[in-house]
């Protein structure tokens, strides 16, 4: 299974920090690259974003409301009792980051392609993902303040403050400039794509920077590291259980299931990056590094279920469904997706 090749440029990242981390003045200015990057960022993230097709997607409610629990309900719940497995599998920290992926927003751009693989509900995967970001920009540093604070994250009233400045508000502005600068932006979609990747890049090279200068990845051994990676195995692999068989005992038909399984058991690294960022400080290295993995390990396994899924036998009306699905929504996708990052 091939690794995502952004993937590979993070990895190389943390190498580099490892190797040259930025100290002194430096890291002054990185910092201050870092924050702006972010805002920019999400006002981007705002700008692409359509509210309005978002908002006519939840006509089908059930779908919409499925996927939300999956994501904000369920995760966290999961995340919360992975805390008996500290200190034995996981050291605190790790926990922290464990616990923090849990709470991030679903993606968009995966979300479609595999849904659209597996001949799901794309119009329903398209709007899932989308209202999931929007709900997001708020309820996860909601949920952030209430479990982080409450498990010895650190989490105070002024990392709400700084979500508020450095994310919701340029989030808003894009939301708000959206109708003057949308056509800009698609237009431009490719360029922006590299700036957004270049903006988590930097995001992440200023968090592990800070990591190495103090010392905290001295803190994670090979045996955590591979214990970080089996608990990540086995809460994939309970969300898309979850995901699928809920989806059926719910009523819901296999289009519909196979957009919430995949908008429900992904988490967003787009999202998550910048906002760990903004909340662990200077520990935000070890905060990220269980959102990494599990951002790999849920597109090579999501792969190949998508791949099967798209051999399952689907009756003639629901593949004639499932086959304008997969091609209509191109320019809805276009509207509602525009060129969000393809990391998340």
């Amino acid at each position: 299974m091939p690794v995502d090749p952004y993937i590979l440029l993070l990895l190389g990242t943390v190498g580099l920090a490892a190797l040259v981390p930025a100290r002194g003045t430096s890291a002054d200015v990185a910092s201050g690259a870092s924050t702006a990057a972010i805002a920019f960022l999400f006002f981007l993230y705002g700008a692409r974003l359509s509210t309005r097709e978002a908002l006519d997607g939840l006509k089908h409610w059930r779908l919409h409301v499925t996927v939300l629990a999956c994501t904000f309900v369920i995760f966290p719940l999961l995340g919360l009792a992975a805390r008996g497995l500290v200190p034995v599998f996981l050291t605190n920290p790790l926990y922290q980051g464990l616990l923090f992926l849990t709470l991030v927003p679903s993606t968009i751009q995966s979300s479609i392609a595999f849904t659209s693989m597996a001949r799901g509900n794309v119009p329903a995967a398209i709007c899932a993902g989308s209202f999931s970001s929007l709900v997001g920009i708020v309820v996860t540093p909601l949920l952030a303040a209430a479990l982080l604070g409450s498990s010895g994250g650190g989490f105070s009233a002024d990392s709400l403050l700084e979500i508020v400045l450095q994310l919701l508000v340029p989030f808003l502005a894009g939301q708000v400039t959206r109708r003057w600068i949308g056509a800009f932006i698609t237009r431009h979609k490719k360029v922006l794509g590299l700036v957004d990747r270049g903006s988590i890049l930097l995001v992440v090279y200023t968090a592990f920077s800070e990591g190495m200068v103090q010392g905290i990845w001295h803190q994670v051994s090979p045996l955590r590291l591979g214990g970080l990676m089996v608990v990540e195995a086995v809460l994939l692999a309970l969300m898309l259980a979850l995901t699928w068989y809920g989806g059926k005992v719910l009523g819901f038909d296999r289009e519909d299931r196979v957009a919430i399984q995949f908008a429900g058991s992904k988490k967003s690294l787009a999202s998550g990056l910048p906002m760990a960022s903004v909340l662990f400080g200077a520990h935000a290295s070890l905060a990220v590094l269980p959102l990494m993995l599990f951002h790999q390990m849920q597109l090579m396994v999501c792969a190949v279920i998508a791949k099967r899924r798209s051999q399952d036998p689907v009756p003639a009306e629901a593949g004639e469904t499932a086959a304008v699905s997969a091609a209509g929504p191109a320019s809805a996708s276009r509207t509602a997706v525009g060129t969000a990052t393809r990391s998340g």
